[in-house]
């Protein structure tokens, strides 16, 4: 018999999934892959660091750029 804890467990992380997928969805990054991602940043063209690339596929600035798009600054 599973226990209360292990189905509230189960079900965080597939509303977890659902989230992080609406995320990229959202984000246009849905279906993105490693190799989609640019090699430099498309806003100061700088190089994006490999490990920024692998853990968000299809990415196309780097942080600091990034972070300056979220919050409005040009």
């Amino acid at each position: 018999m599973t226990d209360v804890s292990d189905r509230a467990t189960e079900r965080e992380e597939a509303q977890r999934e659902d989230a992080l997928e609406q995320q990229a969805y959202r984000a246009g990054l849905r279906g993105k892959t490693f190799n989609d991602s640019a090699m430099n940043c498309r806003v100061c063209d700088e190089p994006i660091p490999m490990e920024r690339r692998k853990a968000v596929p299809g990415v196309q600035t780097c942080v600091e750029c990034q972070a300056m798009l979220e919050r409005g600054v040009k």
